[in-house]
């Protein structure tokens, strides 16, 4: 895009990032980042955009999930391996019912900035800066800790960098093998769900046994032996994205080397606002959050900004509206695409609009709530004709307790055994595969309809 400078985000109307106090801080962290190795790389992200492209003909489906925010106290290559290990537990169960490939695409590597929904925060009588994600300031409640600190942006970029060596080693190492598809148990999930998930390797096992024997793959089948796997993020630390944003040498386009596919969230998609004027300028696939006072017109100024060519997988739209709210607002939106003749990917996102606070105290989300989203979801784009391409989670492969409900059924008195979410509840392993055989279900059922349609 000749017309597209990293920069020119700065001309525009800012919201949601922090006022740093001392500018020469931030321009020696922004030159040293300017300096260190892009995260990512354009082939990667062209690859994820031609994966991207095949969901929206309905050729693929979109699973993204990982963590709220991702802790710097936190960070370990256990949680790391865990995360992952769910990820493909949960691609696999949803490849078995939707008999396609699944784009596996993970909140990791750099999803470490959370917009809020206020500016300050009051406890106990004394307001501080509101926690922002540990890219910007700290969540302890104290007034040094909630200070915007640059130098925090070098952290971040540390833990991003150790954590895509641990992804690409697990993806392309031999850890994601399909023959190993039992050894992906988790310990915590020997439940319900994990005999169903048994069972269903049972099955994948059966039909690589006969692939074998009758000569049809063999051993080092590098297509059975790794996977493709992405990172995304919200990309809402401007002065960050645009330290990593770089030239691709082959084609002259500008990346943004943070994270494979960046998206940009409910509270910053202003049309005429900094983020997206950063996100129009890059190559990589960019998600756009969807919400409730998401407009038909506002959608339609949006995708041409972003998309000026309606090039398939460039832009996923994340619909976000809560449990029984899909209804309200979903099908003007895609009546907006379709009079676009918009080429996009549709996503749901069933964490955001089902946040509550709980008895006790805690903000959670309801579990029948997250599914009986999903499943409006679905069944609005089988109303319209139109393809449900993916669905995007928040998500750990610990044994947490911050979204109530799911087959061990989390009450509300449960939450605090082990609440650890730097921000926003998550569900944990037994509930995300949960609700990967359920979503898989619903793949299941829109599968056999289209058959059925087509026979008759």
């Amino acid at each position: 895009m000749s017309d597209w400078k990293k920069t020119d985000w700065r001309a525009k109307p800012r919201i949601q990032m922090p006022d740093y106090t001392d500018a020469a801080a931030l321009a020696s962290v922004e030159a040293q980042l300017a300096k260190y190795p892009p995260l990512v790389f354009a082939g990667e992200a062209r690859t994820l955009r031609e994966a991207l492209a095949g969901v929206s003909r309905g050729e693929g489906f979109l699973l993204q999930g990982g963590d709220c925010a991702e802790s710097f106290a936190e960070f370990s290559a256990d949680g790391i391996r865990d995360t992952f290990k769910v990820l493909l537990q949960m691609a696999m169960v949803l490849t078995f019912g939707a008999k396609v490939p699944v784009v596996k695409v993970g909140r990791m590597a750099g999803q470490f900035a959370k917009p809020r929904s206020a500016p300050t925060e009051v406890v106990n009588g004394v307001e501080l800066p509101s926690y922002r994600g540990d890219i910007i300031n700290g969540f302890d409640f104290t007034a040094d800790s909630r200070v915007p600190d640059p130098n925090r942006m070098l952290q971040a970029y540390t833990q991003a960098a150790a954590s895509l060596n641990l992804l690409r080693a697990f993806s392309k190492g031999g850890y994601a093998d399909v023959h190993l598809v039992h050894a992906w148990t988790l310990g915590f999930t020997e439940r319900d769900e994990a005999e169903k998930y048994r069972d269903m390797a049972n099955r994948i096992q059966d039909a690589l046994d006969f692939m074998r024997a009758a000569g049809m793959t063999g051993d080092h089948n590098p297509d059975l032996q790794t996977v493709d796997f992405y990172t995304s993020h919200e990309a809402l630390l401007l002065e960050y994205e645009e330290a990593l944003t770089r030239v691709d040498s082959t084609s002259g386009k500008w990346i943004a080397g943070s994270g494979h596919m960046i998206w940009i969230g409910d509270r910053t998609r202003q049309p005429d606002g900094a983020h997206v004027e950063f996100c129009r300028g890059v190559m990589n696939p960019i998600g756009l959050k969807c919400g409730p006072t998401t407009t038909a017109e506002d959608l339609k100024v949006l995708m041409a900004k972003l998309n000026p060519r309606n090039e398939a997988g460039r832009l996923t739209l994340i619909a976000r509206f809560g449990a029984g709210k899909v209804g309200d607002h979903l099908p003007r939106l895609i009546k907006a695409v379709e009079e676009e003749g918009a080429k996009v990917v549709w996503s749901c996102d069933p964490m955001h609009g089902n946040t509550i606070k709980s008895a006790t105290g805690y903000k959670t989300r309801p579990f029948d709530n997250v599914l009986r989203e999903v499943q409006e979801f679905f069944a609005i784009h089988n109303a319209e004709g139109t393809i449900p391409g993916g669905v995007h989670f928040e998500m750990t492969g610990k044994d947490v307790t911050e979204c109530t409900g799911g087959v061990r059924a989390v009450t509300d008195e449960d939450l605090s055994d082990r609440y650890h979410t730097a921000c926003d509840p998550r569900l944990n392993a037994s509930q995300a595969l949960e609700l990967a055989f359920l979503v898989a279900e619903e793949l299941t059922s829109r599968r056999v309809a289209q058959q059925q349609a087509a026979v008759s």
